[in-house]
């Protein structure tokens, strides 16, 4: 454009073109160089009001021209405009491509073994716990209609087989010691039988052999030795059940879940029901000088518990099923409330001072208000912790062999928790003296 300027000046007015610029001639006419005077206005776009632009030789204002925003033309619209995303191809495979992300392990990616986990009911080692991990509201399947009998049991023959069973028990007190001790041996194997035997169903992998072994053994080694033999027989019986899981194949098997499973049997069962075998140990101290107890202290106290407990269970049944209507823990058992408990209570207190009058060693009534209050806390407290995890595995019982009951473990569990509270509880009063 500066060359069209400068060539029609020249044609113009020749006169003027000597005092600015250099004539090269009519191939390039004349050129204008920074250091040639002019008298030409500076450019300028528009009507102006951008002002005259600088001479390029001039350093930089920083200032941004104006932009008109009256034209038309709008350049920069087809840049703003969306444009259609490109597609991605087509993945063109032969054969197996191993950077696949669909072919991916998810255990690579996140570190979740659990994915890996059978899906196989019968291989669940959490017991039919939800992939979530979190423990789901139990859904227990048929008509909830009413149940025979107080609280759902078949009565009559549940007293039936209770009588039994108590007659059973009094003949072997009456004999000797080492026939109640075998009734402990049988009563802490069946329930340990019945409880291996519900939580494999339900999917875990306990350690059976290990666990029924030690169940047994801690009785037998407290009647025999004492309370110092506890401790050998359980590290034992956890050395044998972890030593068992280093032999599986893979971390299918589940070693810690299975571990805890059957080291929680070796505790609730096994040394809680070894706490019977503890007290009957005093019917043989009689002749230890260094410890002078009745031949019959052990057979006493064990009598006293079982009469307690009996008569909390029935006390509690038939006042629960009439007046209750707060429940103690209503998401663990609904049946289970504290009216009953109260009634428990005061039932254990009644048969307490009943046959407490006959007994040789607990023959106080301070005596038997404390071990009546101790059956009235710690029985119920073992009945609901037995339903809690009845509950947890979606089960009613343990078992089915104590008609009327349900299985052992469902009869015995609020024995469990009072027999090492009657324990501790006699070692403090020494009712003997």
């Amino acid at each position: 454009m500066s060359d069209d300027i400068w060539r029609r000046r020249d044609e113009n007015n020749r006169d003027d073109s000597a005092g600015y610029g250099t004539d090269f001639g009519s191939d390039f006419g004349t050129v204008q160089f920074a250091d040639d005077p002019t008298a030409e206005p500076a450019l300028s776009f528009g009507d102006g009001d951008t002002g005259n632009l600088p001479h390029w030789t001039e350093p930089a204002t920083g200032e941004i021209p104006s932009v008109n925003d009256d034209d038309d033309d709008d350049v920069w619209g087809t840049f703003q405009a969306p444009s259609d995303p490109s597609r991605r191809p087509e993945r063109l495979t032969i054969g197996t491509d191993p950077t696949d992300e669909r072919r991916r392990n998810p255990r690579d990616v996140t570190g979740d073994f659990s994915r890996d986990m059978p899906r196989d009911p019968s291989r669940d080692i959490t017991g039919g716990m939800p992939r979530s991990g979190r423990p789901q509201p139990v859904r227990r399947s048929g008509p909830r209609g009413p149940r025979p009998g107080v609280g759902g049991r078949d009565m009559p023959t549940a007293v039936t087989t209770g009588l039994i069973l108590v007659a059973v028990f009094l003949g072997a007190i009456m004999w000797r010691p080492a026939a109640v001790m075998l009734i402990v041996l049988a009563v802490v194997g069946l329930a340990a039988v019945e409880f291996f035997s519900k939580v494999t169903e339900k999917g875990y992998r306990p350690a059976t052999f290990a666990g029924l072994l030690t169940c047994i053994a801690a009785p037998l080694a407290a009647y025999w030795i004492g309370d110092a033999a506890l401790p050998l027989v359980f590290v034992l019986g956890f050395l044998a059940t972890s030593i068992g899981f280093l032999g599986a194949t893979s971390i299918q098997s589940g070693p810690m879940p299975n571990v805890a499973i059957t080291t929680m049997a070796m505790t609730w069962i096994g040394l809680m029901g070894s706490f019977a075998a503890l007290i009957l140990r005093f019917s043989l101290l009689e002749t230890d000088p260094m410890h002078p107890v009745p031949g019959h202290a052990g057979t006493d106290t064990l009598f006293m518990v079982v009469v307690a407990v009996i008569a909390n269970d029935v006390g509690g049944l038939f006042v629960g099923s009439s007046v209750g209507r707060t429940p103690l823990r209503e998401w663990v058992s609904p049946n289970k409330t504290i009216e009953g408990a109260v009634g428990g209570a005061l039932a254990s207190i009644v048969a307490l001072v009943i046959f407490g009058s006959q007994n040789g060693t607990w023959n106080s009534l301070g005596e038997w208000i404390a071990l009546g209050l101790l059956v009235a806390v710690m029985a119920p407290l073992g009945d609901l912790v037995e339903s809690m995890f009845k509950r947890n595995l979606d089960v009613k019982d343990f078992g089915s062999i104590v008609a009327g009951h349900g299985g052992v473990l469902d009869r015995f569990d609020g024995f469990l928790f009072v027999l090492p509270s009657a324990y501790y509880l006699m070692l403090v009063l020494q009712p003997w003296l």
